[in-house]
């Protein structure tokens, strides 16, 4: 691809517009479709995907697949004619029962990425599922000079997709492209990549955060610097589901509703469905969209992914996203919360302890 190429990007928000989009681009594929996901479903969306990326590695495309363990049930039985074909599919740490089983099974690949013939790239908040096809979510689909970058990012994980130990210190280096960042998370409590360029741009924000997250649990470092950043004027709104998918998440994220309240951090609750985008943007002028939620769990333990910019052309089609989102929003009720049930209450301060593992 010709390094002055121009870029072109598609924000979706629709399970229901983008993936026949992701499968339309599967089927013209010529050279190769590497698709990496924390959960591809072992439903009628997920056999649509393994279907066509079985003909096309029939036709002679090249098929890389890096699947989560934890996240995807699909029997690998399902992906014997994949691999007859030349297709290769690996699971990404297998589940290891009797040896440190809640911190490194923990440590899961939560990246959305799907590359096509050096083009196309979809970077996302969507796994392939059922299930899911009514949330609401966060999809960029994009042309241009940046998609073999990726390329490399993808198969550099599926290199390590069976490496249980990482050296506590250990990270990827962000790659900048113009006016982009690719950041990606290893999981580790020293380096938070991700973590640390979502502190750095509230630090520098002068008149507006938005995060839209289906889990909100913001560690004390990003807690502070949201309301430092309130304190000098800055409007910060957060976007978040009604009720989310992991009720758990509900109930801790709860305990923490009177700060956000008394720092002026403004909670909006989705209520058609589950919110489950993940965007971040400052001023207008710089967005973050990609795989990690804005929690203990993908800091920390996950391995995400996240495209950071200041491309027009993004922060446009996310504006129109998130004025969108507003609209099906309902506000904080700070008296509704405190006079929420006692057993509410204590459910959420006995999980407090446990809130990095959700």
């Amino acid at each position: 691809m010709e390094q002055d190429a121009p870029f072109h990007f598609t924000l979706f928000s629709n399970p229901r517009d983008f993936h026949p989009a992701m499968l339309a681009d599967i089927t013209a594929a010529k050279t190769y479709i590497y698709m990496e996901f924390y959960r591809l479903g072992n439903d009628p969306l997920g056999m649509q995907y393994l279907d066509a990326i079985t003909e096309r590695c029939k036709a002679g495309v090249r098929v890389k697949v890096l699947l989560d363990d934890w996240g995807t049930v699909i029997p690998q039985a399902n992906f014997n004619l994949l691999r007859s074909y030349g297709g290769e599919v690996r699971y990404f740490k297998k589940i290891r029962f009797f040896i440190d089983f809640f911190t490194k099974n923990h440590r899961r690949n939560h990246r959305k990425l799907l590359i096509i013939d050096d083009e196309i790239v979809y970077l996302g908040s969507p796994n392939i599922t059922d299930y899911s096809l009514d949330w609401r979510e966060s999809q960029l689909r994009i042309e241009g000079a940046i998609v073999p970058l990726f390329r490399k990012v993808f198969l550099a994980s599926f290199k390590l997709y069976n490496q249980y130990i990482f050296n506590k210190f250990a990270y990827k280096k962000t790659i900048n492209f113009r006016d982009f960042e690719i950041v990606q998370d290893l999981p580790s409590i020293y380096r938070q990549q991700v973590k640390k360029h979502f502190e750095k741009y509230i630090q520098k924000a002068k008149n507006e955060i938005v995060i839209e997250t289906p889990y909100f649990l913001p560690g004390y470092k990003l807690r502070r610097s949201l309301s430092r950043a309130t304190a000098r004027g800055v409007k910060v709104n957060v976007m978040l589901p009604l009720h989310s998918d992991v009720r758990a998440v509900d109930l801790i994220r709860a305990k923490y509703m009177g700060y956000f309240y008394t720092n002026n951090i403004h909670i909006h609750y989705y209520t058609p469905t589950n919110l489950h985008s993940k965007i971040f943007m400052v001023d207008d002028e710089v967005f973050g969209i990609g795989s990690s939620n804005f929690d203990y769990r993908s800091f920390r333990y996950q391995f995400e992914i996240v495209l950071f910019g200041r491309h027009p052309e993004v922060i446009t089609q996310l504006r129109n996203h998130i004025e969108e989102t507003k609209k099906y929003c309902v506000p904080f009720n700070y008296e509704a919360w405190l006079k929420r049930p006692l057993l509410e209450k204590a459910i959420g301060w006995m999980l407090l302890p446990f809130r990095h593992l959700f």
